[in-house]
């Protein structure tokens, strides 16, 4: 009988009997907010007052229409089957008809379309279809941290490019034409911008779609904040030309405070679409029956819903940045979306120190600068995620 791994032969690693992880792993973290909220939780165990002003969660319900849709749909003969990886017929066309009624966007719900379980999960299936190992991809800095740690576990190279508040947080296109393109894939863009609020334009949409046709690149904006606190929701793809060279991600987790159900979607380029099915149909088996029918009655929600929201959004702001002006930050109040970007004062400690001691000191948690990249140093990001009462009680503790 042939011996064991266990015993010595044969042993992919006879340290400690443990099989060794991939190499990929090496080169990233585990997300902040996942490590940083286990401490979180336990400061809260050990009956610290935690208020979690750090994560951008939605705490409001989804509309009571979205609730009764999804009961409604579990008595259905076909809901608890296997769907088909394209999603409902008639969700690609409640997603179709979104764009157009608040983009004024055109789309084949049978092509330009396709449902995801969340858009970070979109940001992956990009990835695995687009990227080779080597490939680069430019990445905003400060931006949404997955989109470095997909490229990395993808074998692509993640190429940063500035923004900064001297630019209004806007890419700086002499520098981008500067660079070396050649190896460039894709490019990540996400206006409004998490974490700076910054809205972006149409102005700079047509810029960016220009850049990308001319470098080749593929341009991907991400955008589930457009209806928080905005009265101006753009999209890329208003742009002429764009579905030449873009895609489009967004999803219901902000607009429906649906975060939780993991409803997203990727749009535009017809044969990009096809590509990522490709790969999402190899990774999942469809999304519930009774979330595609809740999310196609949230798609179906008239303005009253957003005025409601952002009713809501806009009274929690107004108390985040008199708490932020409290601990001596200056606010970026041209900002929109679901976070409060402020600069710390004059000669502060890192983002870090200065957040880990509000923690330890006041039972506040709220998000560094830092973790959305190395421009994010000196500022400090609030969620609009907490209820008023609990914002005032944050403000009491200074």
């Amino acid at each position: 009988m042939a011996p064991l791994p266990s015993e010595g032969v044969g042993s992919k690693n006879t340290n400690n009997n443990m099989i060794q992880v991939a190499k990929r792993l090496d080169i990233i973290e585990e997300y902040y907010f996942s490590s940083k909220l286990r401490e979180v939780r336990q400061l809260a165990l050990e009956g610290k007052p935690i208020i979690n002003m750090g994560i951008g969660s939605p705490d409001l319900r989804p509309s009571q229409s979205v609730i009764d849709a999804v009961k409604l749909a579990l008595e259905d003969e076909n809901a608890h089957q296997y769907q088909s990886y394209q999603g409902l017929p008639e969700l690609r066309k409640s997603m179709a008809d979104f764009y157009l009624n608040n983009y004024e966007v055109a789309l084949n719900p049978n092509t330009e379309i396709l449902p995801l379980m969340g858009s970070k999960e979109g940001i992956m299936h990009i990835s695995l279809a687009f990227l080779n190992e080597g490939d680069e991809v430019l990445i905003p800095n400060p931006g949404y941290p997955t989109y470095t740690s997909v490229t990395n576990l993808v074998g692509a190279v993640p190429v940063y490019y500035d923004l900064k508040e001297s630019t209004d947080w806007e890419p700086d296109f002499e520098a981008l034409d500067k660079m070396d393109l050649t190896k460039v894939k894709i490019m990540w863009i996400g206006y409004p911008h998490m974490p700076t609020g910054a809205r972006g334009s149409l102005g700079l949409f047509e810029k960016l779609v220009a850049f990308a046709k001319k470098h080749q690149i593929l341009l991907i904006n991400d955008n589930p904040y457009s209806f928080v606190l905005n009265d101006n929701p753009m999209s890329l793809l208003q742009v002429n030309g764009a579905k030449d060279v873009a895609l489009e991600l967004n999803s219901l987790s902000k607009t429906f405070n649906m975060a939780g159900w993991r409803v997203g979607m990727v749009l535009g380029n017809a044969k990009a679409i096809d590509a990522i099915l490709k790969v999402k149909s190899n990774m999942d088996s469809g999304m519930f029956f009774g979330i595609q029918k809740g999310a196609i009655a949230a798609l179906n929600s008239d303005k009253s819903w957003f005025d409601s929201m952002n009713e809501i959004y806009k009274k929690r702001r107004v108390l985040t940045e008199q708490l932020a002006e409290k601990l001596g930050c200056k606010v970026h109040k041209e900002g929109v979306g679901l976070f409060v970007w402020a600069k710390l004062p004059v000669g502060s400690v890192s983002a870090e120190k200065f957040i880990d001691q509000i923690l330890q000191e006041k039972s506040i948690f709220i998000a560094p600068g830092t973790i959305f990249g190395s421009n994010g140093e000196g500022y400090i990001r609030f969620a609009l995620c907490v209820k008023e009462e609990k914002v005032q009680e944050a403000i009491n503790r200074f």
